[in-house]
């Protein structure tokens, strides 16, 4: 015989629901529900990222090295260049700088890494250098140019990124450090000639800042004049204007 329930028992699981139907219409139920999944996320979360933190930057540290190996040959160093990273300030423009070290600990190269205004946006680099402050290499890390035109500053559309390799501040007027349009020495892109002379600003802006970090404390000026920014203001040609949308 199947169980019958009593009257009492069947006003009793009435009331109980009742009950909690009345409580989760309340104000207070609902945002407490809410706290509890939001805080049992942000648990799960911490749990997961705890895992994958130390995969994911032993990752950036693998990817850096290797943009890194693009600019400067890893025989030029004999140690953990990374863990040299240091950042400093030049004429507004900040920099993440790392010293080379031979076998005998002694300073063989540096890399810089900076960034430059571009026609898109930002456009970050590698430049890496000897110790006598002469380019081994330059490479674009990242940028949002115009496809077809100015992403003509990554080493695998063109090698013009290549003719910074060799020059240094000693061997190159400051002239020279231009577009051929601006009386410089670098080829410009047509339709596209805003991003190398962005380029050519930023790598020659960097070579200065690392000159005047790396000068003696006694040395340095009071009151460095800021490398001018007039070449970047040039306005462009209407043909070049409308080259860069198409």
């Amino acid at each position: 015989m199947q169980d019958v329930a009593k009257p009492s028992q069947v006003k009793l699981s009435q009331r109980l629901e009742q009950t909690m139907e009345q409580v989760r219409e309340h104000t207070w139920y609902q945002s407490a529900s809410l706290a509890i999944a939001v805080a049992l996320c942000s648990s799960l979360l911490l749990l997961l990222n705890s895992f994958t933190a130390p995969a994911i930057e032993q990752r950036l540290r693998e990817d850096k090295l290797a943009a890194i190996d693009m600019v400067i040959p890893a025989s030029y160093y004999h140690n953990a260049l990374l863990d040299t990273e240091q950042r400093f300030e030049f004429d507004g423009q900040s920099y993440l700088w790392y010293q080379a070290s031979d076998e005998l600990g002694q300073p063989s190269g540096y890399v810089l890494q900076g960034q430059t205004p571009g026609y898109a946006g930002a456009i970050e680099f590698l430049v890496g250098l000897d110790q006598q402050m002469q380019i081994l290499g330059v490479r674009v890390l990242s940028h949002a140019e115009t496809p077809g035109l100015g992403d003509k500053i990554e080493i695998a559309k063109d090698q013009w990124i290549t003719s910074f390799e060799g020059l240094s501040l000693g061997n190159t007027d400051t002239s020279q450090w231009a577009v051929e349009k601006d009386g410089g020495q670098f080829d410009q892109f047509t339709g596209a000639t805003i991003t190398p002379r962005a380029v050519v600003y930023g790598v020659h802006h960097s070579l200065q800042a690392l000159a005047e970090q790396l000068k003696p404390v006694a040395e340095q000026p009071a009151d460095l004049p800021p490398l001018s920014l007039h070449s970047l203001e040039q306005p462009e040609s209407a043909h070049e204007q409308l080259s860069q949308h198409f």
